[in-house]
């Protein structure tokens, strides 16, 4: 009875890694990780790499209490957050192709979690960039959503 058991869920890992690969998560799931913060980081990235920053935000908490810490300095709430990377960020060019590498995914409850990462964006300019990042995650009217970043 345990024999296929184990068969059953080594091809269930299987399918489920061919899964997270043929949708772009390659990088991104990580032991432990719930399969909703995985789709949503991949939408993250999908949008940035279109040039979608509006599209990008939708992965945070659309509320003033958003944190954002960066090299700049605290940023507080959803609008200032997008606002800061607009800034940053004007246009295609100025993006590159955000790449997410996931590292740890810590559970702090049913419904919260840290994840600890690098992002890497790499730009035609030549003037690639890359860093880490810290995300606090929770279940907010039934979606996962990062509530604070800081990223370096």
């Amino acid at each position: 009875m345990c024999k296929p058991l184990v068969v059953l869920g080594f091809a269930w890992a299987m399918i489920g890694q061919s899964v997270a690969q043929s949708a772009g998560q390659e990088g991104i799931a990580v032991h432990g990780m719930p399969l909703e913060v995985v789709e949503v980081m991949a939408r993250q990235q999908d949008a940035w790499n279109h040039g979608d920053l509006v599209g990008f935000m939708d992965g945070y908490w659309k509320s003033d209490s958003l944190v954002f810490v960066g090299s700049t300095g605290l940023t507080a709430g959803h609008q200032a957050t997008l606002a800061r990377y607009q800034r940053s960020y004007p246009n295609q060019e100025a993006m590159g192709t955000l790449t997410f590498t996931n590292i740890a995914w810590q559970f702090l409850g049913a419904e919260s979690g840290w994840l600890v990462g690098r992002w890497a964006l790499d730009k035609s300019t030549g003037d690639d960039a890359q860093g880490m990042y810290t995300l606090l995650w929770r279940v907010v009217e039934g979606q996962w959503v990062i509530v604070a970043d800081h990223s370096s």
